[in-house]
């Protein structure tokens, strides 16, 4: 048992994630994992937030390696080009950017990340540059699986998938999800039913979870996070163990009873709209020429 991909951000922790993992790798032979992180989230301030310059990407990589203590990440990725005032951007400035760091050796492939999965088509088709991977959150797990309607085309272009938070960060829980989660009522409270359901048969609904996103042959990559050593293991044991017989039939009953009847099951563009909300606020509201 062992972890050898890792994933961290420059916002993670505003740089305290890097500054930890490049502690704890210290003396780990490097070819023993890969690491990938993110450029263009930063600061917690809206002003502050978000910068997709090419000047601010090339010093975010030199930042980011300094903190991690190396000398490469094996990827570097656009960290939620869905708050970026424009994809032409994005598509224009940033993405050439990291193909720029890629060429100085610095990461040795190209990613995009976001949760609108429509994004990832436009950006793809909108850039020169060969991007290699594609990282969403919340969009395979036992309440959205929209990711599958995208496999053929990451297929297509070649680009690797990886889908984050099989328990879409907290719904999928017995604790629920934290105050500041986007989802909508709907989506918080069917969950919390399932949740419910779940332990009046006797089993958990995150570890179902786990197991529904595990299982799925065509997203190749699930990355979790946790704070626990316990949570950690419980982890280990889902991709090495089965559902019994009755965990399987609780969670085929969740998916068709509480999952499938929802019929929104995505929370897109609300955390964008309260961005640019409050840069609104600060005398900087949101450009009126879109892309795409």
């Amino acid at each position: 048992q062992g972890i050898n991909y890792i994933d961290t951000a420059a916002w993670y922790g505003h740089g305290r994630s890097e500054q930890v993992l490049g502690k704890a790798l210290e003396g780990v032979p490097r070819e023993a994992y890969y690491l990938a992180t993110k450029a263009c989230r930063y600061r917690p301030e809206a002003d502050q937030m978000f910068d997709f310059t090419a000047d601010r990407t090339l010093r975010s990589i030199d930042e980011s390696l300094d903190r991690l203590r190396l000398d490469y990440v094996d990827i570097l990725q656009v960290h939620d080009p869905e708050f970026a005032p424009s994809l032409k951007m994005v598509c224009e400035e940033t993405i050439p950017t990291l193909q720029k760091i890629k060429d100085m050796g610095k990461c040795r492939f190209i990613g995009l990340t976001g949760y609108p999965m429509d994004n990832f088509v436009k950006m793809v088709k909108g850039t020169k540059v060969k991007v290699d991977t594609a990282l969403t959150y919340c969009h395979y797990s036992m309440n959205d699986s929209t990711l599958l309607d995208y496999v053929d085309f990451f297929k297509e272009h070649g680009i690797g998938v990886m889908s984050a938070s099989p328990i879409s960060m907290g719904l999928l829980s017995n604790r629920g999800p934290p105050n500041w989660h986007p989802a909508t009522p709907q989506i918080k409270e069917t969950c919390r039913k399932a949740a419910d359901y779940c332990k009046s048969q006797h089993t958990d609904l995150s570890k179902l979870a786990m197991h529904y996103s595990l299982a799925e042959p065509s997203i190749p990559t699930t990355l979790v996070g946790t704070a626990s050593l316990t949570n950690l293991q419980a982890n280990f044991e889902a991709v090495t163990e089965s559902l019994s017989p009755n965990e399987q039939q609780v969670s085929d009953y969740v998916v068709e009873n509480f999952f499938k009847p929802l019929k929104k099951k995505e929370w897109e563009n609300i955390e964008v709209d309260e961005y640019w909300e409050k840069m609104k606020a600060l005398g900087k509201p949101r450009p009126t020429a879109s892309y795409y």
